[in-house]
């Protein structure tokens, strides 16, 4: 017979209170920027991911960590599944839980994690949407002479479809890092990681046309650093990136799912349609693993599937 695993609360560990484990949290999330250079788009998600977490164990009557066994944590990813989340956000709360758990053994907090039991939950239930290239064409081609900022805008668009850059590394993008004469810029992704990324002709000419006639105009006397500001020359932030491509796919007729990342996703599969090797679109997209990259070679596949049952006699 094996041997019995210890409980959390075992003996020379104090359990935690809940009353307190907000100076856990923080020690947590410095840990993950120091010693994992995690970005902070990524640290605001696992902090709201746990505080969520100690609100369903505190609902439950839970006063400490040291009480969390096998199955309260199932019963806790039951919660989400029956909330409707979808498989990914659920993965990425179950993450946060076990890298936090992994933290408090690390400082010898509990002798175990026994979050480390779960498997995560099947990521693979939908294909990413992805547009067409026409229809990528008339979004492009949204911001019109009667926009307030046209040139910013088309060129956002272009940049976004261009490198396949995240809405906050476009957020992000910096004069220093564009280097318009070479065509390819410089981007912050996830961890801090720098990379180069390449600008299509569409793109060098918008990014030329919007900071020679518009920026000035936004920026005045001010010398942000940013590349995309808004009307009082701050930067553009994420959130006002999304709203603004949502509003141009409104009006080139595009589907209500796309968003920034849908821009992303396309870059990525034409290509990958093209002949792109899956080594080179992991480099170009950011992806610290091969596995990630791997999604687009399925949403290839189910393009070429639909393609061949529509047009074969025999599909």
């Amino acid at each position: 017979m094996p041997p019995r695993k210890r409980p959390i609360a075992a003996a020379g560990f104090q359990p935690i209170r809940l009353d307190r484990p907000a100076g856990y949290l923080d020690q947590f999330l410095k840990y993950l920027q120091a010693e994992a250079g995690m970005a902070g788009n990524t640290l605001t998600a696992y902090a709201s991911d746990l505080h969520q977490f100690f609100g369903w164990l505190e609902s439950r009557q839970i006063v400490g960590l040291g009480e969390v066994n096998l199955q309260v944590l199932a019963d806790w990813l039951n919660s989400m599944h029956e909330r409707g989340l979808s498989a990914a956000t659920v993965s990425r709360h179950l993450v946060a839980v076990k890298m936090f758990f992994r933290y408090l053994v690390l400082e010898a907090v509990i002798p175990e994690s026994v979050a480390d039991l779960l498997n995560s939950p099947k990521l693979w239930q939908h294909l990413p949407h992805v547009m067409s290239p026409d229809m990528v064409d008339r979004l492009l081609a949204a911001p019109q002479e009667g926009d307030r900022y046209r040139l910013r805008d088309r060129a956002l668009l272009a940049v976004l479809y261009a490198t396949g850059c995240r809405a906050s590394e476009v957020s992000g993008l910096a004069l220093r890092g564009l280097q318009l004469d070479q065509g390819y810029c410089r981007c912050l992704g996830k961890g801090n990681k720098e990379r180069i990324v390449r600008l299509n002709p569409v793109a060098r000419l918008a990014l030329e046309a919007y900071l020679q006639h518009e920026r000035p105009r936004l920026v005045g006397v001010r010398q942000p650093e940013a590349v995309f500001v808004s009307r009082t020359g701050a930067p553009l932030t994420r959130i006002e990136i999304w709203r603004l491509v949502k509003k141009y796919a409104r009006r080139s007729g595009a589907s209500d799912q796309v968003s920034p990342h849908t821009l992303r996703h396309s870059f990525a599969t034409h290509l990958l349609a093209g002949g792109a090797e899956l080594r080179a679109l992991q480099e170009l997209l950011g992806h610290a693993s091969i596995a990630t990259t791997q999604l687009y070679t399925h949403v290839e596949h189910s393009r070429l599937k639909a393609i061949h049952s529509e047009c074969h006699p025999r599909g």
